[in-house]
């Protein structure tokens, strides 16, 4: 019979809707459970792609004798931490203050007020690996619950009297200077991996916000150093197996220092953040090859994570059923398992050309470990770039051209086979703050790629269905996720049910895309949107007092501590997109309000950026742009028009990491002379498309001439 959560929109909820184990959601008909039993809480916090979840529900909570323990002692909630990251802050803030470590799953145990007294992450079902096992944790928590209640009770509230005190933080303003700027780059180059790229050992994640400082000071410095860093981790990740060489974007995180084993799991933000360091890459470095990553990665995201609607999904899992095994009674899904391959599958699949791609790809009879150190799949391979296609044509003595023709043909044989493969389960929710950034990275595409014309119709350049990709998507969202009379911005949507007051990460996030899109289309709408977004995010979750952004409004009882994130790492923090977005509007309007709101931003996280700059690297970044002031660029000149398009391409195509971007139809300039006054005069010479270029809204002589931007 299935337990409450059946009633549930979460696709995390759902995967445990039929546990034997009496599950709660997080909401007031659970902690009325607790205050009336007087049980203690258990509270199970994950998300739908994680891998330990799926390992920790199959070993305990769908066990009959687990489910017994839990179900006769404890109230048991499970909450999805990509649906309520407020209420997983919290805690995680408690599990890393008291174990110090923290990770998914998370499991803690509370008291019936929601105060924390115990927690770890993944139990195995009896003591093994160095861990507790997760019936004898339960079963010593209920005889300390039952026998010395009054001192756990104590404990739990001086526990969350620390956490406050935790999440108040130190107020450590400071204005913070260029120097802060260098000694930040130091701290990244003293950890970077020269040999194989990325910064520290195993295991690697990818942290685009730290790229993107590193581009942004070579910008701003010149410092080439920064830049090698950057195009060094950027080609590792891209060659190794952390990304999918058949069917585009990158898996979670490599668990080596060669970027060769990945944990398997595809997640959106992931792909929106790369997308934007791979394209600034490649405006960096002149090199091609970024770009095309980020076309690969763009195209991925249209294909297996795009609503009919026009969001995006969340993610794709890393484990499914083996090939074969489906029908097979008792079968576990395996983690990777859609994406490894046998020789002999290979060589079946590819006949003659199999040489050479098991050549480019490292596939070998015996499969390539040590990536599989548990035995899972023996003789299997992980695809990853391991020869040149120069080396592979000298061995083989075909021209590179004959190579590249034979590896996109078996890649197209490859990936039709491979989607015959029972497919790891799809995050079908749409989340309005990871929207958004994959919203700034289409339409950034839409920009760079091939110096993108800004018509945004669909006329066959990949360019114009990247831009449609971003409207779309933002359409959406402003359709179905916001209500415009209340002010209201929802977090959630699936299945026809949008849901969830947004954090203020909804907020920033969709902030950041939609000011991308303003740039990469110039219609005035957008820019109107953004402006009220950021109005609607600085009464919710500012901090008058300190600066900065809170994560929460603080309205719900339910949500122990009001904190602000100020650390930047697989997503970045709300304050650290909120400093770029307001420098942003700042330099789109001209209104000195943006920039004090900036400036208070990064004063607020001056003592940090000052003693840690390593952790907030995007903070970092807004304080680059503040350094290195601002360059204003419009293009007036008719939308369709092929002059106007010429123009575009070539304002595009340098890094310009500094710089706000307009393109000024005359037909709509009155509509955009309300936000932006500044370009209210601004006319074409001999009705020809005319550049503006300009410092702190100082304009250099208009031009018709594109070179300009060379």
């Amino acid at each position: 019979m299935p337990n409450r959560l059946a009633d549930e929109q979460s696709p995390y909820l759902l995967q445990h809707a039929n546990n034997p184990v009496d599950w709660y959601p997080w909401g007031d008909a659970a902690f009325e459970a607790a205050r009336a039993s007087g049980q203690p809480i258990f509270l199970s916090i994950g998300y739908a792609t994680c891998h330990w979840c799926h390992v920790m529900e199959r070993e305990s909570f769908e066990s009959h004798g687990v489910a017994k323990v839990l179900n006769d002692h404890f109230i048991a909630i499970k909450v999805d931490r990509e649906e309520r990251p407020d209420v997983d802050r919290v805690y995680m803030t408690f599990v890393q203050a008291t174990t110090g470590s923290g990770g998914w799953p998370m499991s803690v145990w509370l008291t019936p007020d929601l105060q924390p007294f115990f927690g770890g992450t993944y139990y195995p079902p009896t003591s093994q690996w160095g861990r507790p096992g997760f019936v004898d944790v339960l079963t010593e928590i209920n005889r300390a619950w039952r026998d010395d209640r009054l001192n756990v009770v104590k404990s739990a509230a001086e526990i969350v009297t620390r956490l406050q005190q935790l999440a108040r933080g130190q107020d450590d303003r400071r204005i913070p200077d260029a120097a802060v700027l260098t000694s930040t780059f130091q701290q990244f180059a003293q950890t970077f991996d020269a040999r194989r790229g990325g910064f520290g050992d195993a295991p690697k994640f990818p942290r685009p916000s730290e790229l993107l400082f590193l581009l942004r000071e070579y910008a701003r410095t010149g410092e080439t150093a920064a830049r090698e860093m950057v195009v060094q981790t950027l080609r590792s990740m891209a060659l190794g197996g952390m990304r999918d060489h058949l069917g585009g974007g990158f898996h979670r995180y490599s668990v080596d220092g060669n970027w060769r084993v990945p944990h398997f799991e595809k997640m959106l933000y992931d792909q929106a953040q790369l997308v934007l360091a791979y394209l600034e890459a490649s405006q960096a470095s002149d090199d091609p090859f970024f770009a095309q990553v980020a076309e690969d990665t763009l195209q991925y995201v249209q294909r297996d994570m795009t609503d009919a609607g026009g969001g995006f999904y969340s993610a794709e899992d890393a484990d499914s059923i083996p090939p074969g095994q489906e029908h097979v009674p008792g079968t576990h899904k395996m983690e990777g398992a859609f994406y490894i391959w046998g020789q002999d599958e290979v060589r079946a699949a590819l006949g003659e050309d199999s040489l050479v791609f098991e050549g480019r790809y490292g596939v070998l009879p015996n499969g390539n470990a040590p990536f599989d150190p548990q035995q899972e799949f023996v003789n299997k391979n992980l695809l990853h770039t391991a020869q040149s296609i120069a080396d592979l044509a000298r061995a083989s003595g075909k021209t590179p051209v004959d190579i590249a023709e034979i590896l996109l043909r078996a890649r197209t044989v490859l990936f039709a086979v491979r989607n015959r493969r029972p497919r790891p389960q799809l995050d079908d929710k749409v989340l309005t703050a990871w929207n958004g950034l994959m919203i700034a990275a289409f339409a950034r595409a839409a920009r760079v790629i091939n110096g993108a014309d800004p018509v945004g119709v669909a006329n066959g350049d990949s360019a114009s269905r990247y831009l449609a990709s971003a409207v779309s998507a933002a359409t959406f969202i402003k359709r179905v996720m916001w209500d415009e009379a209340s002010g209201r911005l929802l977090r959630r949507y699936r299945a026809g049910d949008a849901a969830i007051e947004g954090y203020a990460e909804d907020y920033a996030y969709l902030i950041l895309g939609v000011l991308e899109l303003f740039q990469a289309t110039g219609r005035a709408e957008w820019l109107a949107w953004a402006r009220t977004l950021q109005a609607r995010q600085d009464a919710l979750f500012w901090d008058g007092d300190r600066g900065g952004w809170f994560s929460t409004t603080g309205a719900d009882p339910s949500v122990l501590l009001r904190m602000k994130e100020d650390y930047d790492g697989a997503e970045p923090s709300p304050s650290s997109v909120s400093a770029l977005n307001t420098w942003t509007l700042a330099h789109l309007t001209g209104e000195a309000s943006y920039s004090e709101r900036s400036a208070a931003a990064l004063a607020s996280f001056g003592g940090r950026l000052s003693d840690q700059g390593r952790a907030v690297p995007l903070m970092a970044a807004a304080l680059s742009a503040s350094v290195a002031g601002s360059e204003q660029v419009v293009i007036v000149g008719r939308r369709d028009a092929v002059d106007t398009q010429t123009m575009w391409r070539a304002a595009n195509t340098r890094y310009r990491p500094f710089t706000v971007m307009v393109l000024v139809d005359p037909a709509e300039q009155a509509a955009l002379a309300i936000h932006m006054r500044w370009v209210g005069e601004m006319r074409m010479i001999d009705d020809q498309a005319t550049a503006y270029v300009c410092r702190d809204f100082a304009c250099a002589a208009p031009t018709t001439d594109p070179s300009v931007f060379q």
